[in-house]
């Protein structure tokens, strides 16, 4: 049986430590600060929180923008139905390669990509419409034109009556995601770091 140097060993510990997700999560907020909306992953009070109002047993599409490590993915999965499908969508190939690796559900569906480009995405999965769509991108530092287009993307590949569910530490993405939903109901999460405003939006 082959053994291992204590380098070999070393190196194989710092590759087991950073493949950790709370890791991989600071790591790609240090990457891309601009992208990823806080330094630490969300509270469990905040996951129940935001997705309290969301009717299970209807939803045939989820789609989540930003998925990270999965700290929203797993808690959408436990609640999803069977026949249900979830498209995760993120441009940090770190993340995605991380879900890919560590959860197998065949009803999630990993994209390295923009949520700008959801309605292109959701139509190559086969579907026309959401049911749902969750984001925890940072539209205040958002590269100029990018949130505007995430929100009109989002209010077009919606179901009548569907929501766009968004948690954020700053009021402004009102801004962004007003001009696109006839209704904007809004909460506040305290029981997290930092406390975030909740916002469902929705049209029909």
């Amino acid at each position: 049986m082959p053994v291992s140097s204590a380098g070999e060993q070393a190196g194989a510990a710092r590759s087991r430590k950073a493949s950790h997700p709370l890791v991989l999560f600071f790591k790609g907020f240090v990457k891309h600060p601009a992208m990823v909306g806080s330094v630490i992953p969300s509270s469990r009070a905040l996951i129940d929180h935001m997705l309290r109002p969301v009717d299970w047993g209807s939803v045939k599409l989820f789609i989540e923008y930003g998925p990270g490590v999965g700290t929203f993915t797993r808690p959408i999965l436990e609640r999803l139905g069977p026949e249900a499908e979830l498209i995760a969508i993120d441009t940090n190939a770190d993340f995605i390669d991380h879900l890919r690796h560590e959860i197998a559900d065949p009803r999630l569906r990993l994209v390295r990509g923009s949520a700008a480009d959801v309605g292109r995405i959701v139509a190559d999965f086969g579907h026309a419409k959401a049911d749902n769509v969750l984001s925890g991108l940072p539209f205040s530092t958002l590269p100029e034109g990018v949130g505007d287009r995430i929100a009109a993307e989002t209010a077009a590949v919606l179901k009548p009556g569907g929501a766009f569910l968004v948690y954020q530490f700053s009021p402004k993405v009102a801004e962004f995601i007003t001009p696109h939903f006839t209704a904007i109901d809004q909460g506040f999460e305290w029981m997290n770091i930092p406390p975030m405003r909740l916002f469902w939006a929705r049209n029909g």
